[in-house]
Order: structure tokens, then sequence, then C-alpha cells
């Protein structure tokens, strides 16, 4: 591809280089490349199932003092798509000449008629009160709805869907509503802390950093007064760097009006960056929308606390294992315990000459499986259509490993491919225990374990033309492909993500009476 002069400095300001944009460009012309589905992880078979879980509590619980113990709150995410059925409603709604029923019937949007019913339990009521006309209490219901909705999204009113999703009220606790952002804290406290601080880091849009600092400088005390803890918060950007050209349909360079090049955010998968740039032994990772009400996290925070107990008892064994191999005094016997170890702990598929390896080749081959970045990541039932999930997936080389594949990477026209996604057992809710430094007590480099061919193309438009973008290898799915990888169910009262605004109507959401 040609680039002027100014288009190079232009990359060369994003932190990019030709090289890599070049491969970008033709990473988005060839197109992505379906996983190979070998079949899906299930109980048993790739998916553990915990029977003791006092065992791994009492593990974290002893373990967890010495580590430092950090939380990475992914929460850059706007929350427009959580209002796109009020949007909806909003552009379509002709309150002159139907009533509501009549526009549910008439455009199928039945989410609203959940919304309108409902107007009393959403936590927005407060702040939407505040602006709402005098003789709000004597409209109609259809009335009182319209109104509320106009409230909520306006842009000169609440301009919610324009918050970052962190920053919505997520919880009426009567004399506090409270966000997300904040409840993590409470989360944090229970089981991402040690001697009493926890650690808490949430990536966020460098355009919000205001609001969130404002927030934290409200709610940040109170809570370690109630919480017994301090909190150490940090927050991180996405980096330009990780920013990914955008091309025309016909593969040729999308411009903008005054002939720059568009470069786009490359999906959640740019957050490793961020990841990389943690210090921490242990990392909790879960996304900014998915917190209970204050009186179900003990069950959220054990769950948590299993998983991390989990992580810390096989990277104990992985590291005295490591620390044998290093002596270079290791016998055959103490080998193939390594490598049991690996199969039956780890989930490692060795290679099928292993048994027929030299005894150097075969002890430098399991320091090299021992030796990656672990997550333990949780895993819950399918109550519904199956979608991304656990897989059991074949790379290129024919090296068969656990891996989360979403969907889209999936070939559904194939028939054997769509037939391990229908026997797919469980889905991933996004809940890693991460493991990121080794037997030394040095920090991996993240960046080392990316299956770069696991990268999303997606189709946008973008001033009324189609261009096609890159999304980088998801931040836990092809961004961690080639770490060692532990699936365990985990309850699906631990899955409570908030997608939509109706959402927040669910029980876990909801302050009991």
């Amino acid at each position: 591809m040609n680039f002027s002069d100014r288009d190079q400095q232009q990359i060369k300001s994003n932190g990019l280089t030709l090289d890599k944009v070049n491969a970008q460009i033709e990473l988005i012309k060839t197109g992505m490349a379906f996983s190979n589905l070998k079949k899906a992880a299930t109980i048993g078979d790739g998916i553990l199932k915990v029977e003791n879980e006092s065992k791994y509590l009492e593990t974290f619980d002893a373990k967890s003092k010495s580590k430092a113990l950090v939380k990475f709150v992914p929460a850059s995410g706007a929350a427009s798509r959580m209002f796109k059925f009020l949007f909806a409603f909003i552009k379509d709604y002709d309150s002159k000449n139907e009533s509501l029923e009549g526009f549910i019937a008439r455009t199928d949007n039945k989410m609203i008629a959940k919304f309108s019913e409902n107007i009393q339990k959403l936590p927005f009521l407060k702040d939407v009160m505040g602006k709402a006309s005098k003789d709000f209490e004597s409209l109609s219901q259809d009335e009182k709805c319209l109104e509320f909705v106009k409230i909520m999204l306006g842009e000169d009113q609440l301009n919610y869907g324009f918050f970052p999703k962190g920053l919505l009220p997520f919880h009426n606790y009567g004399q506090h509503t409270s966000t997300a952002f904040e409840e993590h804290f409470y989360e944090g406290a229970l089981y991402a802390s040690s001697k009493g601080e926890a650690n808490l880091h949430f990536t966020i849009s460098e355009a919000h950093e205001e609001k969130f600092q404002k927030v934290l400088k409200a709610v940040k005390q109170p809570i370690e007064t109630e919480t017994n803890t301090k909190f150490n918060v940090s927050f991180s950007f996405q980096k330009s760097a990780t920013e990914t050209i955008a091309i025309k349909a016909d593969d040729t360079l999308y411009r903008e009006h005054d002939e720059s090049l568009l470069f786009r955010p490359s999906g959640h998968g740019a957050l490793l960056e961020n990841l990389n740039d943690l210090d921490g032994d242990v990392v909790f990772i879960k996304n900014i929308d998915n917190v209970v009400v204050k009186d179900q996290l003990e069950g959220v925070s054990n769950s948590k606390k299993i998983l991390a107990g989990i992580l810390l008892e096989v990277q104990e064994q992985a590291f005295k294992y490591l620390d044998l191999i290093n002596t270079g005094d290791i016998s055959e016997k103490e080998m193939l315990e390594i490598a049991k170890f690996l199969t039956q702990k780890m989930n490692v598929v060795l290679v099928e000459d292993f048994d027929d390896l030299a005894p150097t080749d075969k002890q430098n081959y399991l320091e090299t499986q021992l030796n990656k970045p672990i997550r333990v990541c949780g895993m819950v039932k399918n109550e519904g259509e199956p979608g991304g999930g656990p897989f059991w997936v074949e790379d290129e080389k024919g090296t068969v490993s656990l891996q989360i594949v979403e969907s889209a990477q999936i070939d559904t026209s194939n028939k054997e491919q769509s037939e391990i996604l229908s026997n797919a057992t469980h889905f991933n809710p996004v809940d890693l225990v991460c493991g990121i430094k080794n037997h030394k007590g040095e920090k991996f480099n993240l960046l080392e374990y990316v299956d770069h061919k696991t990268a999303f193309i997606t189709m946008k438009s973008k001033n009324g033309v189609d261009i096609k973008a890159l999304e980088l290898p998801g931040l836990w799915n092809g961004s961690m492909a080639f770490w060692n990888t532990i699936f365990v169910e985990v309850p699906l009262s631990t899955f409570n993500p908030v997608k939509t605004a109706n959402d927040l109507l669910k029980p876990a959401h909801q302050i009991k009476a």
C-alpha cells in the first residue's frame, strides 16, 4: 500500500510502524481464519467440577496473604447499547396517534412494556424525578414512560446513552444509588484484598477520566470506612499503538474528509497491553457490568476465592517442578510425574512423540510447557442456545489446547464444526483469575503468548461508506491462546451482566424489600 509522507507521519504519531500497518491491511484483506474445533470442553474433559469447595477456600486464605492481588476491570464501554430499545422507542413512538400498547404491537418492541411497567424499580428513578415535570404523577402511564425515557436519554437532559456504563446508576439502596464502578470496590474488599489493602485497576476511555475521578473522590473514603479496606485505585487507557487501520470494502484506504487515515480502537484484545503493565501475583478479571447488590456478594466472593485457590495450588506445584528442572538433576521417573501433572492438572496435550524424546529434549519440552502464564476461567452451564465458550481446539501445527472461542470464530456452515458447537455445555462469563509471573517472581511478557491469527474482521459504516476493520485477538480468546488454561464450572448466580436497561430489574440488581 502506498502511503504519503503525511500518512507516514500520522502512522508514526499513533505509535505504529509502516510494517505493522501493512500487516494489518493484509490481515483485513485475507480475512479471519476460523478456529478448528476438536470437541466441546465438558465436565471431566476440560472443565473441572469442584467437589471440595472448602479446600480451595482454605488454600486461598492461607496462600493469598503473601501475594500481591489485583482486580482488573475493563470499563471503557459506553452505555449506548444498553439503551438501544429505548432510543428506538423515542424515534418511532407516535404519542399523538397511538397508545404504548399500539406501538408495541406495531414495532414488536416488547422490551418497552417491561420497562414501562417497572419504572419505580429502576435505579435511574431518583435522577429522572429530579428533572421531571411538576405534573409527572398526573400523567398517564404511556405519557410517564415517554417523559422518563426522554429525560434519561436527551442530550440536554441526563444523556445516559453517552455515559460510560460503569458510572450509571445500577443499584438503589434507598438513601444512595450506587454505580457499577462502586460495586467493584465492595467485591474487591472481599476477595482482592491482602493485609487490609485492595488494588483495583480500571481500563477506561480517556474522554471519561474526569467523570471517573470525580466519582472516585466522592465514594472512596466512605467505602474504605465501611469495608475497613484501603483501596489503591489506578486507571489506564487503550493505547493508540493498539488501534488498527480501516479500509474500504474494495480494499482501498478509507480517508476522512481531511484526507487523513482512519484508525479505530481494536476491541478488548487491545487491553492485553494494559494487563501486561500490571505488577501483581494474582489478577482477577471481571467486566464492569457484572456486579450484584451487596446482600448477594458472599456467593460471588467465594466463587472467586475458589478459582484463585485452584490457581495458587496448581501454580505452587508448577513452580516446584520448574525449580527441580533448573537443578539439572532430574530422573526419568520425575519427568513422567511432571508430564502427568501437565496433562491432568493443566490440561496440556503432550506431543505424540513425547515418550520417544531424548532425556534432554524431554526436559526442555516439559520446562517450556510449565513456564507459561496460567489462567483459571470460570465457566457457566448453558441455559439457552449454545454460543461462545470452552472448546478443545487444534491449531495449524496440530497442537490441541483448551481455548475460549467466540461464535464468530466458528464456521457454522461446516456441519462438523456446527455439531461440535451444538454439543457445548458451558459458556464463558468472563470470570478469570490469572498468574502472570514465573517461578522466579518475574513478570511474563504477555505479548509473547498471543495467537495473532485469531483476530476478528468486522464490517462497519463510516459516513455512509462500508469499511472493514480489524479487532485484535480477544483478551480472553486469542490474546491468551498460549497460556496454560484451567476451566472450572461456576454457579450461574455469579453471572449478572447488564446488557440492556431491563437487566437491572433482575433479582441480582434489586434490593430485597
